[in-house]
C-alpha cells in the first residue's frame, strides 16, 4: 500500500499497512466503520486467522458474513443474526397460516355459491364442510392474526439495516 492511505484496519490499529496486508482488499480506508465493528466483535487477530484459513476467492464473502454478524451482534448481543433469522421464519410461518386461512375462505365461498362443485367428497362430507364454513365465517378475523412463538421480542430489521 506504499504511497496510498492505509486500509481501515491498519488505520484503526495504528500500524503501517504492508503490501501484503490481508485486510486491505476487504476493509478499504474510506469505510472505517466496517472494520471497527468487526474488530470490536471478533478481534483483529481472530479475523486475520480466519481469513488466512479461507481460500482467496471466498474471502470477500467471508468478510461480508463477518460484517453482517458483527452488526447483528451489536444490535442483539444474545441472538445476533439468529434473532433476525428467527424473526423472519416466524413471519413466514404466520403468512403461510394467513394464506391457508384465505384459501379455506375462498373454498367456503365457492362451495356456498356453487354447492355442486366437483369436489372429491361424498354428500355428508360436503354438508359437514359447508356447516364448518358457516361457522368459520362467523369467527372474527382478529383470531387469525397468530402471534409469534419466538423468544425474540424485538424486530431487529426495523431499526436499521444489518448490512451497514
Amino acid at each position: 500500500m506504499a504511497g496510498s492511505s492505509p486500509c481501515a484496519s491498519c488505520k484503526l490499529l495504528r500500524r503501517r499497512c504492508a503490501k501484503d496486508c490481508i485486510f486491505a482488499p476487504y476493509f478499504p480506508p474510506d469505510d472505517p466503520h466496517k472494520f471497527a465493528i468487526v474488530h470490536k466483535i471478533f478481534g483483529a487477530s481472530n479475523v486475520s486467522k480466519m481469513l488466512q484459513e479461507i481460500p482467496v476467492h471466498q474471502r470477500a464473502d467471508a468478510v461480508g458474513s463477518l460484517v453482517y454478524e458483527a452488526n447483528a451482534r451489536m444490535r442483539d448481543p444474545v441472538y445476533g443474526s439468529v434473532g433476525a433469522i428467527s424473526y423472519l421464519q416466524n413471519q413466514v410461518s404466520q403468512l403461510q397460516m394467513e394464506l391457508a386461512v384465505a384459501q379455506a375462505e375462498i373454498l367456503c365461498i365457492q362451495m356456498q355459491q356453487e354447492p355442486n362443485l366437483p369436489i372429491q367428497l361424498d354428500q355428508d362430507e360436503k354438508s359437514l364442510l359447508l356447516a364448518s364454513c358457516n361457522n368459520f365465517n362467523s369467527i372474527p378475523h382478529q383470531y387469525f392474526n397468530f402471534a409469534s412463538s419466538s423468544n425474540v421480542i424485538q424486530d431487529p430489521l426495523k431499526r436499521e439495516s444489518l448490512w451497514t
